[in-house]
């Protein structure tokens, strides 16, 4: 199977792979806006030519956050970036492509291509060791078109060996000290014996009835949390899908190929021994359905494209002659609730695309481009905008008294923990066992309380499914003591060291050394994630400028 990948990658590129993806992202904003095409006064597209990639495209800023993505989840074996995060990772890695051009860097040999294949997560088993069977199905996936070519996947891991080279190449001197390697240490090779005590927060329910000068100062306190966003004020011309659902005709080899590219929208009630010829025999009239569906979506937003062209070439101005160029298509005009731009309009799906679309608009500018809904297409109508605005105590009253019954609970629930933490460690240090005193404590406050044991283990090796909250409390926990109560959203968690023994540094010296170089390397990479991120901001603030000074 390794031999495949290497012949598969090999014919598409010469330059091939291996990769550390930057353990140290330097967060900074990156703002890109959209541009709106045929249906704007203007149809070009302002270029912001960024190492290589136009930033201004939206296609090439999407094949850009694509190939980080895909970068992402090949190394982690998920997607483990959030929107920004991945943004910032997508630039830093156009960054380090550009610069391993600029420097040449050669390509890697095939026994390096073999070993980086090998360590990536994603083909890794519970073992942490390169998994065959997952591998397999990473390629089963591929040949079902899954959405990604095996020349993505070549082209995506050929980058990834070029940005491992050059983050080597300016990674910092990677100093550590004895005392961060035994911290480290201690608190990952700790072996803890606990009680977890879970106070259920939807059983918390104080009586609170506030009088109206607190209702009065809340809303006062926290106006800014009840400022009616603006609203723009629109209409749409719709193209159902519906009319195009007569024209769709389908071939037997289009309705399989699409049911085998997309399986799993399909579950079948046949027994799983039925072969799959007769699975899909089962649910090919939903695939017929969905198949016609998608070919008409599409086609209706082809028509409404085509109708925001024609606005755009016949230079139709608003207002009357607007009316009269969609009555001389039998077109009808339709009235949108006022919406934000985070929102969207609920009559067409709430989609925040279309409200950041609609709130590109003006009077001169007063047509979108064509915008997909539930139902086919739709070209929105800017008609007018509303500003932000305060509202008085009087619109906003239930959401006000709301908010302070759940600030005020919460508050509580807070106080509450403090309480259960001072009286469960003093039960606890007088005898009382730990389930049978917190369950005496869930009685006398009125609300729910779950205890279990966890048997003795490491931050190293935690048990499957330890909350975070959890083990962040063994910090600085000591044995025999009661954690601060640590709330979250529908939870608080107390925790009790029953035990805690703290590991010999002098036996352990294998291990010392192992954490010695992850810290090392982590201190190093903080240097080249650091040089990155200079070149990206000074790169965007130059196409930016030039982007500014375009005619």
């Amino acid at each position: 199977m390794i031999s495949w990948i290497q012949r598969t990658f090999q014919h598409h590129f010469r330059i091939v792979f291996g990769v550390l993806l930057a353990v140290l992202i330097i967060s900074f904003v990156v703002t890109i806006g959209a541009q709106s095409g045929a249906g704007a006064a203007d149809r070009h597209i302002v270029a912001r030519n960024f190492f290589g990639h136009n930033l201004g495209s939206p296609a090439d800023y999407q094949r850009l956050i694509s190939d980080a993505r895909l970068s992402v989840e090949l190394q982690l074996g998920y997607a483990g970036l959030d929107d920004d995060r991945l943004k910032d990772y997508a630039l830093q890695r156009a960054a380090a492509l550009h610069f391993a051009d600029e420097l040449r860097l050669p390509a890697a040999t095939p026994t390096e291509m073999e070993g980086f294949i090998r360590n990536l997560r994603t083909f890794a088993g519970q073992d942490g060791q390169f998994d065959a069977a997952r591998y397999s199905a990473f390629r089963e996936n591929l040949k079902q078109a899954s959405g990604i070519t095996e020349e993505d996947v070549a082209r995506v891991l050929a980058d990834d060996i070029r940005m491992d080279r050059v983050t080597h190449l300016i990674d910092g001197p990677g100093y550590v000290l004895p005392g961060d390697v035994r911290d480290l240490f201690l608190h990952t090779e700790t072996s803890w014996t606990v009680g977890v005590a879970t106070v259920d927060y939807a059983s918390f329910q104080p009586a609170i009835e506030p009088t109206e000068a607190q209702i009065a100062k809340y809303f006062s306190d926290n106006a800014f949390r009840y400022q009616i966003a603006p609203r723009v004020i629109a209409s749409y011309i719709e193209f159902p899908l519906g009319a195009h659902l007569g024209e769709i005709k389908v071939t037997d080899a289009e309705v399989r190929a699409f049911y085998d590219a997309n399986p799993s929208r399909f579950p079948s009630k046949e027994k799983a021994a039925a072969t799959p010829d007769a699975t899909f025999a089962s649910v090919r009239p939903q695939v017929v359905a969905a198949l016609a569906e998608e070919r008409a979506r599409r086609a209706a937003v082809k028509t409404a494209s085509d109708f925001a062209f024609d606005l755009y070439q016949g230079k139709v101005a608003g207002g009357a002659p607007f009316e009269a160029f969609i009555a001389s298509r039998n077109l009808e005009q339709k009235k949108l609730a006022p919406f934000s731009e985070d929102g969207g309009p609920a009559e067409l799906g709430g989609s925040a695309e279309m409200g950041s679309a609609a709130f590109k608009l003006n009077a001169d500018r007063y047509y979108s481009e064509a915008m997909p809904t539930p139902a086919g297409a739709a070209v929105l109508i800017w008609k007018d905008a509303q500003p932000a605005r305060n509202p008085t105590l009087l619109e906003v009253r239930s959401k006000v008294l709301a908010d302070y019954r759940e600030n005020e609970r919460r508050e509580r629930f807070i106080a509450l923990g403090r309480i259960l933490k001072t009286q469960l460690q003093s039960r606890a240090k007088a005898g009382a066992a730990f389930d049978k005193a917190a369950a005496s404590l869930a009685s006398e406050n009125s609300v729910a309380i779950a205890t279990k044991v966890l048997p003795p283990f490491t931050l190293h090796s935690p048990p499957a499914g330890l909350d975070e909250a959890v083990s962040a409390t063994l910090e600085h926990l000591e044995k025999g003591a009661v954690s601060d109560m640590v709330a979250t959203a529908d939870k608080g968690y107390l925790v009790y060291a029953i035990d805690r023994k703290e590991p010999d540094p002098k036996t352990s010296a294998p291990k010392l050394v192992e954490i010695r170089m992850q810290l090392a390397a982590t201190s190093a990479r903080s240097g080249s994630s650091a040089y990155l991120t200079e070149m990206v901001q000074n790169e965007l603030k130059r196409t930016e400028a030039a982007a500014g000074a375009t005619p």
